[in-house]
């Protein structure tokens, strides 16, 4: 597969400072499995833009062992439309850069550049653009012989954790009076969701609070019950940590009936998590006293002539599921429903269960692949997940956001980035016939999964389903019924 290195990669990677172990590993993993990596050209107008003619001379020298993209295409008016023109000659290059990705020249961009990530999201390219951590995990995970396992995100009580750990440095540096704030809410008794690596150091925390006052902004919000995120940190790049941690927030949010959340955070240059934030229906409501930001996300739908991927992406998990709107029972085998939805279990999710820690598991943009020659599925669709072979339940609700059909292992990997629980070996084998490919948000398992009896009393099913079978909207509204699905997060 063809990989391109950004230059803040490439500087990296040729400065006689010692590389750091991800980035050795990564580049030791791509060498053993033949991926190419590539220079853009436009990476080389901006060496030549150093002012240091020396250094300049020294990198060149050294890039110059790496093969050049040929001639990459140039951004179109309609790329820039979305991404914005260039405001100076960095953006001009990082544009030229990422158009590669979008016009498929290459497969993937690695690279530390946060605006790139940002831009690449509103292309729908955030699977093939990836940081050095999160290319490492998903190379390892492309070429894992088997699924990694990893330890467990758990529940824990606040007065555990040692507030000396080297974790929470960097948060006592923005909040003052962090360690009071951590002894006080120890002392009530406050419990977090808390990651610790293999040598016990924690990697992961999520700290909630339930509330029913003002926020104070300016102008200040109303009185409301909502639920804080107080503290949402991970030092763990490249697992979708941070996106699992947003899931347990919002299924809290949905077993206590609490139909909004917010965090405050400081703003930083290149910050991740605002991307984050705002991909999964965050936005900016106003500014406290000390410009520490407040980020609100609501879950029940006021904007209800939103597209269905607007609604979906805004309003999470709420979705749109009018009679217009198809609705498709989609067969998942349990190996892959285990993986694809670790949250599941035959009663509705709680809270205080563990949670295994799986990159795909952890997403709430999945991927689904299979043989189904259906070609009615298009973006918005309802997917109703159906567990064969051993529960035989409908379990799961998705909306679709693409779909591709494609019978090239590539093409699959490059469509589905990091979303994929299917090996490279799994993905080539598929690839012998025709694919259908289908990204989709995961919104909402059902309270009360419906099994093969249920199915066939309501004439929903006669069988078990072997392929993709869509189902008309009276069938689907018994299904919701009898789920117990609860129908504020459904628009009709």
């Amino acid at each position: 597969m063809k990989i391109i290195l950004d230059t803040n990669i490439l500087i990296h990677i040729e400065d006689p400072k010692e590389l750091s172990r991800n980035l050795q590993d990564l580049l030791r993993i791509l060498r053993e499995h033949g991926h190419q990596p590539f220079i853009h050209p436009a990476s080389l107008h901006d060496v030549n833009n150093d002012p240091d003619p020396r250094r300049k001379k020294v990198i060149l020298s050294k890039l110059g062992g790496y093969p050049l993209l040929e001639s990459p295409p140039q951004p179109t008016d309609e790329f820039l439309s979305i991404v914005g023109l260039p405001s100076n000659f960095n953006e001009k290059i990082d544009n030229e850069i990422l158009f590669a990705i979008y016009k498929n020249t290459a497969d993937f961009l690695i690279t530390e550049d946060h605006g790139l990530h940002k831009k690449a999201l509103q292309l729908y390219l955030d699977d093939r653009v990836l940081s050095v951590d999160s290319a490492l995990e998903y190379f390892k995970s492309l070429h894992a012989r088997k699924v990694p396992r990893h330890t467990l995100l758990k529940e824990d009580f606040v007065r555990n954790l040692d507030i000396n750990d080297p974790f929470f440095d960097s948060l006592k540096e923005d909040y003052e009076g962090l360690s009071e704030w951590f002894k006080k809410i120890s002392i009530e008794g406050r419990k977090c969701w808390v990651y610790h690596d293999e040598d016990d150091k924690i990697r992961a925390l999520l700290i909630l609070k339930e509330e029913n006052e003002p926020i104070l902004t300016s102008p200040p919000l109303s009185v409301a019950k909502r639920l804080k995120i107080s503290t949402l940190k991970v030092d763990m790049p490249g697992f979708k940590i941070g996106e699992l941690l947003l899931k347990i927030a919002f299924q809290y949010c949905i077993d206590n009936q609490i139909f909004e959340t917010y965090l405050t955070h400081y703003r930083k240059e290149d910050d991740g998590l605002i991307n984050l934030l705002e991909e999964f229906g965050f936005e900016m409501v106003g500014t406290l006293g000390n410009n520490e930001e407040v980020y609100l996300k609501q879950f029940i739908p006021e904007e209800k002539d939103l597209s269905p991927i607007g609604l979906a992406k805004k309003y999470y998990p709420s979705f749109k599921d009018s009679p217009s709107i198809k609705k498709f029972v989609v067969p998942i085998r349990p190996e892959y429903h285990d993986r694809l939805f670790p949250d599941y279990q035959k009663r509705q999710m709680k809270l205080t269960e563990y949670f295994e820690i799986n990159i795909q598991g952890n997403t709430i943009k999945k991927a689904y692949l299979s043989h189904s020659k259906i070609r009615k599925i298009k973006s918005g669709d309802v997917l109703l997940f159906y567990r064969s072979s051993d529960q035989k339940r409908i379990t799961s609700v998705g909306v679709v956001e693409r779909i591709l059909r494609t019978g090239e292992p590539d093409s699959i990997l490059r469509f589905v980035g990091k979303r994929s629980v299917y090996s490279y070996e799994e993905i080539k084998k598929l690839a012998q016939k025709p694919v259908l490919v289908i990204l989709f948000r995961h919104h909402l398992n059902l309270p009360n999964p419906l099994g093969l009896d249920y199915l066939r009393e309501h004439n929903i099913l006669n069988y078990a389903p072997q392929s993709i079978i869509e189902i008309n909207h009276s069938q689907y509204e018994f299904i919701i019924k009898g789920g117990r699905l609860d129908e504020r997060f459904t628009v009709s």
